[in-house]
This record gives structure tokens, sequence and C-alpha cells, in this order.
């Protein structure tokens, strides 16, 4: 009696990314840039690294912008990048691509900007010895941003944090005394930076600018509304059930006096 054959591993593989990026494409996207950029860096660590020195007083900029994509070692890519799997899937699946996308390049930009602004307060307080020594690289920083979002739109009042139930107030913070218990090397300041941008997210205004922000891409919405579609791939698929990317939706409409359906049918 012959048995099923063995199914084709590449071809599992290939459909297994196929179907990720179908549904999680900025998700993929971002994770392939970064094994990319680990395969093929393109300068060497010390030369991307962020740091107070280099960046701000030396006005290497560029750091900003390179140094998340880069890793220490393989370990480090691999814990970071099935973090971002895990941190992206549950936000772009309930926020929607396009939004996601945002978020992601908002939350990239600010965390680098929030990490010199740690390494500064803290130099001026003297609390921070060797400035020139620690030059970190690595998502980690937008990874706990991530975090702290998907934290908050949690249902429970609980949340698991390595198999270790921790009441939601607290598991941000638990899940950064894991991540250095756990590594030594790791950034605090890194790290800490993300929570405070994601804090700023979740508690503080920065989503209420993004959303203002979002509105004034152009003068009538056709750009957002673009980038919402087909990042999503709600443009070939016909759905529109991301609340946040409804509601600027429906914020445009507004504003060029036109009512949303919804609004046309209760009148």
């Amino acid at each position: 009696m012959q048995g099923n054959p063995r199914p084709d591993l590449p071809s599992l593989v290939i459909n297994l990314f196929h179907e990720a990026f179908q549904n999680i494409p900025v998700t993929m996207c971002v994770l392939a840039l970064n094994v990319c950029l680990y395969t093929f860096p393109a300068a060497p660590l010390w030369e991307v690294c962020v740091n107070l020195w280099f960046v701000y007083t030396n006005k290497e900029w560029w750091r900003l912008f390179l140094a998340p994509l880069h890793h220490l070692d393989l370990r480090h890519l691999f814990f970071n990048m099935l973090s971002l799997l895990m941190e992206g899937k549950s936000l772009e699946q309930r926020m929607g691509g396009g939004w996601f996308f945002y978020l992601l390049c908002v939350f990239y930009l600010l965390t680098g900007l929030m990490h010199l602004l740690l390494q500064a307060v803290l130099t001026r307080l003297n609390l921070l010895v060797e400035l020139t020594v620690g030059c970190s690289v690595g998502f980690s920083g937008v990874l706990f941003a991530l975090s702290v979002v998907n934290i908050t739109y949690h249902s429970g009042d609980v949340v698991y944090v390595h198999t270790v139930p921790v009441p939601k107030s607290c598991a941000i913070w638990m899940l950064l005394v894991v991540a250095h218990r756990s590594n030594a090397k790791a950034s605090l300041i890194g790290h800490l930076a993300g929570i405070l941008v994601g804090l700023l997210y979740t508690k503080g205004p920065l989503e209420t600018i993004m959303k203002t922000c979002a509105g004034w891409v152009s003068s009538d919405g056709t750009f957002t509304c673009i980038l919402s579609d087909y990042i999503s791939g709600r443009a070939w698929r016909g759905d529109y059930q991301h609340p946040i990317e409804d509601e600027l939706r429906e914020r445009r409409l507004r504003r060029f006096g036109q009512v949303p359906d919804q609004d046309r049918r209760g009148s």
C-alpha cells in the first residue's frame, strides 16, 4: 500500500510566504527588508548604529534611518523578526495595511529621536557614562512601541508574558525586564524609547495628531485612499472593515460636504 507522498518542502515554504504576503503584506515587506539588510548590510555596524555623539554632535543623521534595519547577529535578527511577525500580524489585521504602514513609519522615526532625547537627558543628569561607547542597532525599539499598542488593545485585564500572567498595566514593563534579563547586551535606552513612543500613541496625543495629518496628505484625500487601499489589499478585495481607515474616510467626506452612506439612510 502506497502512502501519501510528502509535500515538496520548497513549495510549502513558498506557499506559506505567499499566503503571508496576501494577509499581512506590510509586515512581510518590513521583515524581508530587515533580512535583506542583514544579508547585504548597507554599511558596517559601527557606521550605522545610533548614538548621541555620532548623530547629533557629528550630524550623522542617516544613522536614524539605517540603525533599526541592521542587527548584531543572526540570533538578534531571528528574535526581532519573530516578534515583528506576532505584533505585526495582530495590528495589521486589526488596523488595516494603510494605517499600519503609516504607524510603522511614525514609530520608526520617533523611536530614534526619543533614543537621542533620553541619552541627552541622562547625560545632562550625569547618569549616563561612556556616552560614545553605547551605540545601538536593531528593530527592537519599534517592536516595543508596537507591543504597547497591542497590549492596550488586549481585551482582558491579564496579559501573558512568556507564559507568566501579568496585569495589563504592568505587562510592557515586565517585558522590558525579561528582555534585559535574557540578553545583557540589549539596549535599555532603545527599548525604553520604544515604550515611551508607544505610550504617546495610546495615552498621549500622537494618535490624534496622526489622524489629523492623514487628512492633510492632499486636498481631497486621494493619496491617502490609494495608500490605504493598495497596501492593505482592499483595492482588489473590495472590503472596508478597518475602523481607523473608515473613520478617516468619513472625515474626508464630511470635510468636502459629502455625507457617508449610512448617514443618508438614517436621515
